[in-house]
């Protein structure tokens, strides 16, 4: 059989993970100073382990409704009702718990999407967006958020044709760990309203928002709300205009349950249940009832050890590179300096002669000029890796 006939345009299309593609790349390294994977390096806590090994014990390990167990959605409309002001008239039926942001993404794209329609995304980028738009046959506008990394309304107007059906916003960001300010997001949510696009905005690193960004007064404090973590849901009526994504794997250290959530237009997501019944079928049952007691988890120490270590970043190579110093997530996008003549793909290359993993910038983008590193990593690893990278980008 010719399987390479068979094949479809879609899947050959598109490039492995970048992201992968450097950890096997270092594969042979003898205990490599890893700073590619965006997973954090905390443990889970117990209360979360003990709620899912005792769902697991308690035979609750079938199928959950496709939407997610009842439980765990009502829990999720309190905290978005808490925490944006939303209410959910009919329950929590404008929510659906996805197997990971992914998947909540992945839908998304699927139930908006034709083939031909556009899909502006960031650029830099999760290495999902432009996916969104291969796997639906649609087109990835890539819109340059250089050298900031912040996708703004005035950016992303530029960008709108009439073939435009979604704005993705990713504050905190991944590669840049940029989060956009308050204003930032109601000019982008009053811009999406205005051209009746929809605003999905990727909140999977929400939680991971450091002092200086956490809290922000909006320029109109008469109309617009205090900002603790910045984001176009927090707007009156953002829910009819906002797909807002979120997830646990960040937040609470357990990438592997790969559970996620959407919540936003009611006939949005009532699609979404329904291609997630033909696709995903549902989250992990018995990992759903662990989330329940991650959303009682207080995560405060683990962000300030992590701003510490943002800070040991800055530190030792925000001289060299120019770096702003990032808002949330736990990321660093820096641009390797051009003394070097170096592309970022080089730099990643050199970086692993000498025992660092990284990613290089191309993997996010559509130019290849900087270089991301995770710094999720225990605290002797990182100033480890640290001095070997500032001794390159300084051209030793």
């Amino acid at each position: 059989m010719n399987i390479e006939n068979l094949l479809s345009r879609r899947t050959l299309a598109m490039s492995g993970s970048g992201i992968r593609r450097a950890f096997e790349l270092g594969a042979k390294l003898k205990d490599p100073i890893n700073l590619s994977i965006g997973q954090p390096d905390f443990p889970v806590a117990r209360s979360v382990k003990d709620a899912a090994i005792h769902a697991i014990n308690a035979d609750r390990n079938g199928y959950s409704l496709s939407r997610g167990i009842p439980e765990l959605t009502a829990r999720i409309a309190e905290k978005l009702g808490n925490d944006f002001g939303w209410s959910f008239a009919g329950g929590a039926s404008d929510i659906i718990v996805t197997p990971g942001t992914s998947g909540a993404l992945v839908l998304a794209a699927m139930a908006t999407l034709n083939a031909g329609d556009e899909i502006i995304i960031p650029d830099p980028y999760f290495v999902l967006y432009p996916a969104m738009a291969s796997l639906t046959d649609a087109k990835a506008i890539y819109c340059d958020t250089y050298p900031d990394c912040k996708l703004t309304a005035a950016r992303v107007e530029k960008c709108i044709t009439p073939r435009t059906k979604m704005v993705v916003l990713n504050s905190p960001g991944n590669p840049g760990g940029v989060v956009n300010t308050a204003d930032e997001c109601r000019e982008l949510l009053e811009l999406c309203r205005r051209t009746n696009i929809l605003l999905l905005s990727d909140e999977i690193y929400d939680e991971f928002t450091y002092g200086e960004s956490r809290t922000q007064q909006a320029a109109r404090p008469d109309k617009d709300p205090v900002m603790k973590c910045p984001s176009p849901a927090r707007f009156p009526g953002a829910e009819e205009n906002v797909l807002l994504v979120r997830g646990f794997g960040k937040t609470y250290g357990n990438t592997g349950w790969r559970l996620g959530y959407a919540a936003g237009p009611k006939k949005l997501i009532e699609q979404m249940i329904k291609l997630q019944q033909f696709s995903f079928v549902c989250a992990p049952t018995p990992l759903q009832w662990g989330a329940i007691a991650a959303l009682d988890v207080d995560s405060t120490l683990q962000i300030q050890e992590y701003q510490k270590r943002r800070d040991m970043v800055m530190a030792a190579i925000g001289p060299v590179t120019g770096l702003k110093a990032p808002g949330g997530a736990f990321y660093a996008f820096p641009k390797i300096p051009e003394k070097l003549g170096m592309t970022g793909l080089e730099f990643l290359e050199a970086a692993i002669a000498r025992n660092v993993i990284l990613v290089n910038g191309g993997t996010f983008s559509q130019r290849d000029s900087h270089f991301r590193l995770s710094y999720a990593v225990p605290e002797h690893k990182l100033e480890a890796g640290l001095e070997v990278l500032s001794g390159l980008l300084s051209g030793r």
